[in-house]
């Protein structure tokens, strides 16, 4: 079995691939001189060098040269991705070409919720105002209006009930917020860390009693756009938008509308639909934004939660046993 795996990729988890699958044989590529020879890959493993330095509109070299790479060789069965979101343009066409493609769903789940319940917890505390105070070295205590509101007993609808969604609850849970979460399906029981669940189709009649909106969801035709002026109108005024998915669920201008008119308190966005975050954007400079650079995963450990379930699905793809985190399933 000959699996094509980046040369830092080769030498950080090359041990622990081993030992699921000592009959794999890793071929590494280098971010520059020949290539490989293709023959018999039928395992690619796109680990975390690749994505590193780069943006989904600011690609890393490294990952450009290995997914060209990809495309011609014919013997290809599975890519197995260092990210839990499948819907960059490359992977959408590794699934037209019948490729399996397996994502890291539930490896970036601690850091992700922990970033997102910072947000919520640095804007309900009031730390933007605090910050600027700071920056004028003037003591002003919180204690002003408008005050702190109380955390518990609030609502927080969330979007997306996978890995990420669930730890959000989880911890939303434990500030004693009321936790609805937002999925395709609302049939079945509420999954872990939710006290109850809806349809995209009830959203809108959910946002009116909504004091923080947190998107945790994939960009899918579904999702794409779906927070736009309408649904942001239809949130209480004073309330806060959490936003750890992608850019492309909110639609900027009429979010840039309602921060600066102060129809919605303050937003945490991690992900914006340009990246990096041109210098010229408008959201920089707004008192009620915090601006996290697309880093609401990054983790110490995350690699190596990545490399795990790609060491538990390549022992499952040599036994012939399905494989977990399948996208497009």
């Amino acid at each position: 079995m000959r699996v094509l795996i980046s040369d830092i990729g080769a030498a950080r988890h090359g041990a622990r691939i081993a030992a699921a699958v000592p009959a794999a044989e890793l071929v590494a590529v280098a971010p520059e001189g020949p290539l490989p020879e293709a023959t018999g890959i039928e395992v690619a493993f796109m680990t975390r060098d690749l994505f590193v330095g780069g943006t989904r509109h600011r690609l890393n070299p490294r990952f450009v040269r290995f997914t060209d790479f990809l495309k011609t060789i014919p013997t290809l069965r599975w890519v197995q991705t260092f990210s839990a979101g499948t819907d960059m343009v490359v992977y959408q066409e590794m699934l037209a070409r019948g490729l399996l493609l397996t994502n890291s769903a539930g490896a970036s789940a601690p850091a992700v919720a922990q970033t997102a319940i910072t947000g919520l917890l640095a804007l309900a505390r009031g730390l933007p105002r605090a910050w600027e105070a700071q920056q004028r070295r003037a003591w002003e205590p919180l204690y002003s209006p408008p005050e702190p509101r109380d955390i518990e007993g609030q609502t927080a609808v969330i979007l997306g009930t996978g890995p990420i969604g669930q730890e959000i609850g989880r911890l939303a849970g434990a500030f004693g917020l009321h936790r609805i979460g937002i999925r395709r399906d609302a049939a079945q029981a509420a999954p872990p860390g939710f006290d109850t669940v809806a349809d995209y189709a009830a959203l809108k009649g959910l946002l009116p009693r909504t004091d923080w909106l947190i998107l945790a969801c994939p960009l899918t035709d579904l999702t794409r756009g779906l927070i736009d002026g309408a649904a942001l109108a239809a949130l209480p005024p004073g309330r806060h938008l959490v936003n750890v998915s992608r850019g492309g669920v909110v639609e900027e201008a009429p979010l840039l509308a309602a921060l600066r008119s102060g129809h919605l308190a303050g937003a945490f966005l991690d992900v914006f639909g340009m990246e990096p975050l041109p210098p010229d954007s408008p959201f920089w400079g707004l008192p009620n934004v915090i601006v996290y650079p697309h880093s609401a995963a990054a983790s110490d450990g995350l690699a190596e939660r990545v490399a795990a379930i790609f060491a538990a699905n390549l022992g499952r793809w040599a036994r012939g046993e399905p494989l977990r985190n399948l996208a497009g399933r």
